[in-house]
C-alpha cells in the first residue's frame, strides 16, 4: 500500500522524507517533486530497484533514467570526466534545470540499464529534493508518469498513473514549471545540445560558445541518449565495477548537498552488473548517504 505525505506540513515533511529514505534503502519506489516536474525514484545503486522503475513506467533498459545528485562533489563521483565545459556549466546553472551527459565512472557498481558507458546527472533547486538526496545519496529518477503519457506536475497526477508501484509520494505542491531538464551532452570534443528545457538555448551557449544540435530525427530520451544514434564515447570500455558508491573516491566528503525530468538525467556502468554486495552490506550504503555519517567517519 502506498503513503502519500503532505510535506507543506512540517510534521508531515519530516515523516515523510525519512519514510522515502526508508523505502530507498529496503529497494522500493519513491516519487518526489523536483525544480522540473515530479520524479519517480530508486536506489541508483540498487539494479533491481532500477528495473522495477522502468517496468513502473513501460520502459526497457535501453532508456535508462538519469540520476539526481545533492551536491556536485556528488556528481564529480559518479562521473569519469566533466569534458572542457562541465564545470562552467555546473558554476553557470547548478543547482537547476540542466542535465550534463558525462563519461561514467567505470569503477562504479551499478547497472542503471543501457547507457552506453554515460551518466546523466543533475543536482535539482528544490529544497525538498535535496534534503532527501542527502539522506539517500544519488536516485536514479524518471519523469513520474507512465511511458508515452505527461509528466505529473503534482502527487496526485503521479499516483493516477503509477499507484501502488511506488512505495512513498512526497507531495511537495504543484509544480511550478511543465518544462523538463535541457540536456547537453559533454562527451565529445564540441557539446552538443540534445534537448532545449527549462533552461534556454542561447543561455548554454553563453557558457560554451559553440554547441552542436541533435538532429532533428534523433529524439533524445530523458536520459539524453538517442535510442539508435550516439555510439559509445571512444575510450569507454565494458571493464568490470570494482567499486561500490561508497568507496567512489569523490564520495567520502559531500558538499552542501542531477530527469526529467525531475530529472533529468541516469547514469550507469559500462556494463551489467554481475555480482552485487549482500543488501545487508555496509559496502552497499555509501559514506555519501547522510552528512552526520561522514562527519562520524572523518572525526
Amino acid at each position: 500500500m502506498s503513503r502519500r505525505y503532505d510535506c507543506s506540513d512540517p510534521m508531515e515533511r519530516t515523516r515523510g522524507i525519512a519514510e522515502a529514505a526508508s523505502a530507498v534503502r529496503r529497494g522500493e519506489l519513491i516519487v518526489l517533486p523536483t525544480d522540473t516536474v515530479y520524479g519517480v525514484g530508486a536506489d541508483a545503486f540498487t539494479p533491481p530497484a532500477v528495473t522495477a522503475l522502468l517496468d513502473a513506467k513501460g520502459r526497457g533498459r535501453e532508456m535508462p533514467p538519469p540520476v539526481l545528485v545533492g551536491s556536485v562533489r556528488a556528481a564529480t563521483a559518479l562521473v569519469e570526466d566533466l569534458g572542457t565545459y562541465g564545470q562552467d556549466l555546473i558554476d553557470e546553472f547548478w543547482p537547476g534545470a540542466l542535465t550534463l551527459v558525462c563519461r561514467a565512472n567505470p569503477n562504479l557498481l551499478w547497472d542503471l540499464g543501457e547507457t552506453k558507458g554515460t551518466v546523466a546527472v543533475r543536482m535539482p533547486m528544490h529544497e525538498l529534493a535535496v534534503e532527501l538526496l542527502k539522506e539517500t545519496g544519488p536516485l536514479a529518477v524518471s519523469s513520474a508518469n507512465l511511458s508515452g503519457q505527461a509528466a505529473a506536475r503534482d502527487a496526485g497526477e503521479a499516483e493516477k498513473m503509477l499507484g501502488d508501484s511506488v512505495a512513498v509520494y512526497l507531495d511537495g505542491g504543484r509544480s511550478g514549471h511543465a518544462d523538463p531538464s535541457t540536456i547537453v551532452d559533454l562527451t565529445g570534443s564540441v557539446p552538443r545540445l540534445l534537448r532545449v528545457g527549462a533552461v534556454p538555448e542561447h543561455k548554454i551557449r553563453s557558457v560554451v560558445g559553440v554547441l552542436m544540435d541533435v538532429d532533428d530525427e534523433d529524439e533524445a530520451d530523458e536520459s539524453g541518449r538517442q535510442e539508435e544514434s550516439a555510439d559509445a564515447p571512444s575510450g569507454v570500455g565494458m571493464a568490470k565495477p570494482s567499486l561500490t558508491k561508497g568507496e567512489a573516491p569523490a564520495a567520502q566528503d559531500a558538499d552542501a548537498e542531477p530527469v526529467e525530468e525531475a530529472a533529468g538525467p541516469a547514469a550507469a556502468p559500462a556494463e551489467t552488473v554481475s555480482e552485487k554486495a549482500p543488501e545487508d552490506s555496509a559496502a552497499v550504503r555509501p559514506s555519501l548517504v547522510k552528512e552526520d555519517e561522514k562527519q562520524a567517519k572523518n572525526g
